[in-house]
């Protein structure tokens, strides 16, 4: 979000405002109080006397707690107000806000207190697209609250706002009048809560995706969370709180979906993607589950309960198909977006084979990978039956939803992200280079998974064929021999080269699909000055047409990709040059108060000395938040191996002493420790 704004958080529901609590949200600006894809509060404003509040501090408490100190009229360079206003919100069984107004001055006041509130109850692809409502608003008053609602035909959604105080009660708002004596407070206590309508029956909405913990146990509960994790220790101070940043992130970005037995799993990103994304939320488990496993599993649990079982082109759904993002609000309800749910994404399913695989060799849970055996067989199903467009053996995709389906179902997924090096764009089907990468992983792995858990030697052996086959074509097609790296992709009806040089090449190194004497050319053009801005990998290189330094995914740095660009790095045995990626994304993250953005700028470090905002970035997100947790895994150099930890050190100078304590694991809980790129050790801590 940009600066000015305050958020908090709590499963899906989120409130953006001002920094003095207020919000007036417009069309299209995603600011308000939204629940499940709706915004149910877009005006909430607080007025004394008619006078606008000024916002004099904000005390960001919690991602779900947050105090506005503010003071009647604008807030000159003399602040002399008799009054101040203090707004302490909550998101638990609602929106939850405490209004304190104190008298600082030596005689009594009645002052008029206005909350101003309404709802468009905009659904969030409303807001992206400035579309107009369709259905029919109706606001009354009854049992001493404010009742917004909306409704389209079976849709129906409602906001009820309540007061402890005695208030009158408008259309537009509440109105109360405070006596104040000196030195004396007053204080009211503002309830706002979503609510689905269904067939005469209101159910909360909050209780449903997140929790409705007082803001006492909702704090408790966080601690238990981030003492879960492994304590970190090292002699470079900002990356303690960059680490404790990005626990506390993907804590607040956690939701509990209906199907998850109660536990929960990543929303992906803050304002457009607080829901859950196949692919996202699979990428942030495997960034995490060394460190917080239980995101993993139910991950996999919930996105096993939703794979694909129809042939559907509407929602480009196929079986054993992992699904892209599910939504609930109008839009989809409607089916005027194919998002309830939608599975127009080529890579999440074989990534769900990748995540089932390192969950187990982490966690040692046989019987998670027992129970999902038939997912993961369809999920290579689908890669073998549905996933080959083309007929060559590549993982493509093409949607056949052209009206609105995703043209690009990597992750990439933007109109304009994948072209040739002249700007051109190509036709499809396209088979992207690290989508053939991500195949050859998870057949590998579920290759291990037959053997060793299903009993299945024969399929095992089977996949590993598979395997190698892909392998050895993919680094015969792909490969551009004259330029030293691989394709962006291949495209269109001739299976036509796509020669772009992109960040795409660096998902390979994660999955080892390259061969070993292409890889030190790879290496090369990664960190070349066209592809590295001395932050991270660029998505795309500034040889490129289509390069822009703020286009999303032609030229801006995302930090998720460069953790998993230095995890292919260190698997290849380029040390130095993991290292040398680390630290410039986790130099970024300082900038931006430890919470590393969805995607910054690619300007050269040279240039501007700091990393450049992108102007929609989402933030929090999760794979960003979940990045810090994979830099220090690739910098520590810890990978399990059966029943062992193997660790081997690529750490930047600049860090020094680095120490996780409590990672846990199939071994019980171990400490690795090591110092700028010298020694490295682990010990197994007993009793656990």
């Amino acid at each position: 979000m940009s600066d000015g704004t305050v958020v908090l958080l709590n499963g899906n529901t989120f409130v953006v405002s001002t920094d003095s609590g207020d919000i007036e949200a417009t069309p299209s600006d995603p600011t308000g109080m939204f629940s499940f894809d709706t915004r149910y509060l877009s005006t909430w404003v607080l007025t004394v006397d008619g006078v606008r509040l000024s916002s004099l501090s904000v005390d960001d408490v919690q991602y779900f707690e947050t105090r506005f100190f503010c003071v009647p009229g604008a807030a000159t360079v003399y602040v002399n107000a008799e009054l101040s206003v203090l707004r302490h919100r909550t998101l638990s069984s609602g929106l939850i806000e405490d209004v304190t107004i104190i008298n600082h001055g030596d005689d009594p006041i009645d002052a008029r207190v206005r909350i101003d509130a309404g709802s468009d109850f905009a659904d969030l692809f409303d807001v992206k697209n400035a579309t107009i409502k369709k259905g029919n608003y109706h606001t009354q008053v009854e049992n001493n609250q404010l009742v917004l609602s909306y409704q389209r035909e079976t849709f129906h959604r409602k906001t009820v706002i309540s007061a402890s105080h005695p208030a009158q009660i408008d259309k537009h708002g509440l109105t109360f009048t405070a006596h104040i004596e000196p030195g004396q407070e007053w204080r009211t206590h503002l309830k706002v809560e979503p609510i689905v309508a269904v067939r005469d029956r209101s159910v909360p909405l909050v209780a449903r995706g997140a929790t409705s913990q007082s803001a006492d146990d909702m704090a408790a509960e966080l601690n238990r969370w981030r003492e879960r994790a492994p304590t970190l220790d090292t002699d470079w101070g900002p990356l303690k709180h960059i680490y404790q940043r990005s626990l506390t992130d993907l804590a607040a970005l956690r939701f509990r979906p209906a199907v998850g037995g109660g536990d929960s799993m990543p929303a992906a990103g803050l304002p457009w993607f607080m829901t859950m994304f196949g692919r996202d939320s699979i990428i942030t488990s495997l960034q995490t589950v060394p460190f917080l496993p239980e995101l993993a599993a139910t991950t996999i649990r919930v996105l096993a309960r939703w794979q694909g079982c129809n042939i559907d082109d509407f929602r480009d759904e196929d079986p054993g198909r992992i699904l892209h993002e599910i939504r609930y609000g109008e839009t989809a309800a409607f089916e005027e977006l194919p998002h309830s749910p939608y599975y127009g994404t080529a890579d999440a399913t074989a990534l769900f084979v990748i995540l089932l695989d390192e969950y187990e060799r982490w966690s040692g849970d046989a019987t998670t990978v027992r129970q999902f055996e038939h997912a993961a067989r369809a999920a290579i199903t689908w890669i073998d039956e549905y996933a080959d467009l083309m007929g060559n053996g590549y993982v493509s995709y093409r949607s056949r939803n052209e009206q609105s389906g995703l043209e690009n179902q990597c992750w990439k997924d933007s109109r304009d992200s994948i072209s040739y090096r002249d700007g051109r764009l190509p036709g499809f089907p396209r088979a992207t280079c690290e989508l053939q990468g991500y195949t050859y992983d998870a057949k590998r792995r579920a290759a291990r998974l037959a053997l060793q858990f299903w009993n299945d030697p024969d399929y095992a052996a089977r996949l590993e064929r598979e395997a190698a086959d892909l392998k050895r074509r993919f680094n015969r097609d792909f490969w551009l021999e004259d330029r030293q790296y691989y394709a962006l992709a291949l495209a269109g009806p001739d299976a036509d080269r796509v020669d772009a040089l992109s960040s795409n090449i660096g998902h390979l190194l994660s999955s080892g699909i390259v061969d070993d004497d292409k890889a030190e050319a790879v290496v090369t053009h990664l960190m070349s000055p066209a592809m590295y801005s001395g932050w991270g990998v660029r998505t795309l290189a500034t040889t490129e047409r289509r390069y822009n330094p703020v286009g999303y995914h032609i030229g801006t740095v995302w930090p998720f990709e460069n953790s998993f660009i230095a995890w292919g790095l260190r698997r290849y045995g380029f040390n130095e040059p993991a290292a040398r990626i680390a630290s410039g994304i986790l130099d970024a993250a300082t900038y931006f108060q430890g919470r590393l953005p969805e995607a910054f700028a690619g300007y050269p470090r040279e240039r501007t000395r700091y990393p450049v905002h992108y102007p929609t970035a989402s933030s929090p997100q999760a794979w960003s938040s979940g990045t810090p947790l994979l830099l220090l895994r690739t910098m520590l150099g810890i990978e399990p191996s059966g029943e062992n930890l193997v660790t081997n050190p690529a750490i930047p100078e600049h860090i020094g002493h680095l120490q996780l304590l409590d990672i846990p694991g199939r071994w019980g809980h171990i400490d690795a420790y090591g110092r700028g790129r010298s020694h490295l050790a682990h010990r197994r801590r007993m009793g656990y």
